[in-house]
């Protein structure tokens, strides 16, 4: 029992020791700051609560991490599904492979005036903007693992006649799960950066919004709070991530660490 809370206690300090210390930092360091673009770190967090606790969570918070969640989940369907297919068949890989590479190359922010004039300005061009971005690293990554399956499997697989469905949900999504975990944990980082970008071209809420608005008025210690907002955000959604990933592969790190041990 006490070896579990020394490693608890160790993982901790680890996981919080940075930050704490960058943010001691940041504060003593900006504690007599006289510079209106730089204003104190004590300053910032005091303007936090109300310029984000006292109604901006339901009218700016909430909307973009629907748009964000929207779009990534949407992103992560697609690019899954396409991978699967694409990474089976070598002809429609050979086919599509100019092309994804084209595509891939283009940066998403580039395409929002395009998006734009289709989609309009609401939260459907968001979406879209979020899912153009977020699709490729999931689409690549389950391509590449679909690619790198073991033939014996799959020739295991068809000697057996396992059926179509079986195979998909046993065979090749699980053994490219490692892979579209990876795809999926980059274009999360991906899906925070657009949904920002979006909403700071066209929009009438939401955190990237509203950061804007707070640059444009001079309301500098509360645009430093949305931006601190932002960080924080990232940090949480990527702690539910590592949740999710801990359960879905479950199977890959306890292999991993019976090779490790063998």
């Amino acid at each position: 029992m006490k070896r579990r809370r020394l490693e608890g206690a160790r993982k901790a300090l680890t996981f919080l020791g940075l930050p704490v210390l960058l943010v001691g930092l940041w504060w003593f360091a900006s504690a007599g700051s006289q510079n209106f673009f730089w204003p104190p770190l004590r300053t910032i967090v005091e303007v936090f609560p109300e310029t984000w606790l006292e109604g901006r969570i339901l009218a700016d918070v909430l909307p973009s991490l629907g748009r964000l969640a929207v779009g990534y989940l949407l992103a992560l369907v697609v690019g899954v599904v396409l991978g699967v297919v694409i990474g089976v068949f070598r002809t429609i890989r050979r086919v599509l492979e100019p092309v994804l590479e084209f595509f891939r190359a283009l940066p998403p922010p580039a395409l929002i005036p395009v998006i734009m004039l289709f989609a309009g300005i609401g939260d459907e061009m968001k979406v879209v903007v979020i899912v153009t971005g977020c699709v490729w690293p999931i689409l690549l990554n389950t391509i590449e693992g679909v690619r790198g399956l073991d033939d014996v499997l799959l020739d295991t697989a068809q000697v057996y006649r396992l059926r179509s469905s079986t195979r998909v949900r046993h065979l090749i999504l699980r053994g490219a799960s490692p892979r579209i975990v990876a795809g999926a944990r980059q274009a999360l980082s991906v899906g925070i950066i657009l949904m920002v970008i979006s909403e700071m071209f066209a929009a009438s809420n939401g955190i990237g919004f509203s950061i804007v608005q707070f640059q444009r008025g001079f309301a500098i210690p509360q645009m430093w709070s949305g931006i601190i907002l932002l960080g924080v955000c990232g940090v949480l959604l990527a702690l539910v991530f590592r949740l999710v990933e801990a359960r879905v592969l479950t199977w890959y790190t306890g292999m991993r660490r019976l090779q490790r041990k063998g």
